[in-house]
């Protein structure tokens, strides 16, 4: 029996597929990359906004036709779209032949004994599953790169986000619990953790009574073989001094803070249900760079927010302009059903959003490329991934400032001795938009 499996979204659904995939493999089912030889068909799908709805229906229907021209028996929607819409999605998509929710991913194989019999289930689940380091689990990210998913859900009830509602209330898992899965992949040659959840800051305040991340990596830090230790999805509200200094402090956390932001005109953020202020933001920014010298700063924000005016744009603009942030992801606001922005007065035309979105792009461009610039001359170490396809001795990788799959690389010219996983010394000798050019001056 072969499995086939589609994983869409972000790092944290990732990871849940990966929890499927050991899982499958431990009740001895084959895991196959060619959609054509699996009996059985998962595709682990995102529900996060409008587009990414779109993928995950597009994708399973281009699954679904592996029921005619392959072996498939069985179509699975796991994920945060079988979460959200469960039943419904069910019966309006007779190719499927079982739904699995966000809560219920460790049910894997009774969804693909009852499909096999050839019964069609929902299987949605508490909001209450936290994997743990016995799970069984098959990653795969590169053997240099894994994401450690510390908690689950969200407290936040951000007025556009319907990720509380379809991943549940926050939970973390314990330290203890963390560290042995970060020890053990360190064993097994991941040189780079990238520690996630939705809202990384708060971790520990349900267990702990506290937010616990500073105490986290400092536990983390002590692991050896590992070299590299990352947070994403850090909020500002609690990015604390004790966070800051530890950052500062520790060689193996990476000098990189990703603090989705959201916007900059406080009364959308008021309206966004965000309790920070641009002057809280300002202050954060600010003492980061006072406190961690040479740190990225990655965010995102969003346009088109139901009410945003065009002073409300420019003054997130402005901020944009003076704040000169060194990575940024930007997006249109998606009206989502269930949450309390989809109901708010003044809905933003799309045209306007599109035009917003480009405008703040081509802002936020022009101080990316102009800050690689100014990396030019500096050296800086870099993981390397592989080799670029169409010159073989340049390799590419990634430096400190870049995180996988979000931001640019950096090409080394004229490296052919380099292999993936290795850490080098490179160069800087150009800058531009996402990207850095170097060349090597030290090896691991």
């Amino acid at each position: 029996m072969k499995a086939g499996f589609v994983s869409l979204g972000c790092s944290k659904n990732l990871v849940d597929t990966e929890m499927m995939l050991g899982i499958l493999r431990d009740h001895g089912i084959e895991i196959t990359p060619d959609p054509s030889e699996a009996d059985i068909l998962i595709v682990n799908t995102c529900a996060f906004i409008k587009s990414a709805k779109e993928e995950s229906i597009t994708t399973i229907l281009n699954m679904a036709e592996y029921k005619e021209s392959g072996r498939c028996r069985s179509l699975i929607i796991a994920g945060c779209l079988g979460q959200r819409y469960k039943q419904e999605l069910l019966d309006e998509m007779p190719e499927a032949d079982a739904i699995i929710g966000t809560g219920a991913w460790n049910r894997i194989m009774e969804a693909v004994e009852e499909t096999l019999k050839g019964h069609r289930v929902v299987i949605a689940g508490e909001d209450e599953l936290l994997y743990d380091e016995h799970t069984p689990r098959i990653t795969t990210t590169p053997s240099y790169t894994a994401y450690v998913k510390i908690a689950e859900g969200c407290n936040n009830r951000c007025a556009f986000c319907a990720i509380p509602y379809i991943r549940g209330k926050y939970r973390s898992r314990k330290i203890e619990d963390i560290r042995d899965e970060v020890a053990n992949l360190a064993a097994k040659g991941v040189k780079e953790i990238v520690l996630i959840a939705q809202d990384s800051t708060e971790y520990g305040r349900d267990i702990y009574g506290e937010p616990c991340l500073a105490k986290l990596l400092r536990e983390l830090c002590k692991v050896d073989d590992v070299r590299w230790i990352r947070t994403l999805y850090s909020y500002p509200t609690y990015f604390d001094d004790e966070l800051i200094e530890t950052i500062a402090k520790e060689p193996k956390l990476v000098k990189y803070v990703d603090i989705p932001m959201q916007h900059a005109h406080d009364e959308v953020l008021r309206r966004m249900h965000r309790p920070d202020t641009q002057a809280s933001m300002r202050a954060l920014i600010q003492k980061l760079r006072e406190r961690i010298p040479g740190v990225t700063i990655r965010s995102t924000f969003m346009v088109g927010f139901p009410g945003e005016t065009d002073a409300q744009y420019q003054t997130l603009r402005n901020f944009l302009e003076e704040m000169r942030l060194d990575k940024v992801g930007v997006f249109t606001y998606s009206r989502e059903e269930g949450t309390p922005a989809y109901d708010m007065p003044h809905q933003v035309p799309e045209d306007v959003m599109q035009e917003r979105y480009h405008d703040l792009m081509s802002v936020q461009c022009k101080i990316s490329e102009e800050l690689n610039q100014e990396l030019e001359g500096r050296e800086l170490d870099v993981l390397v991934e592989g080799r670029d396809e169409e010159q073989q001795n340049i390799a590419v990788g990634r430096s400190y400032r870049e995180a996988p799959d979000v931001d640019g690389q950096v090409y080394i010219e004229g490296d052919t001795d380099s292999q993936p996983g290795d850490i080098v010394r490179v160069k800087v000798l150009q800058g531009f938009t996402y990207d850095v050019v170097g060349e090597r001056v030290d090896k691991e």
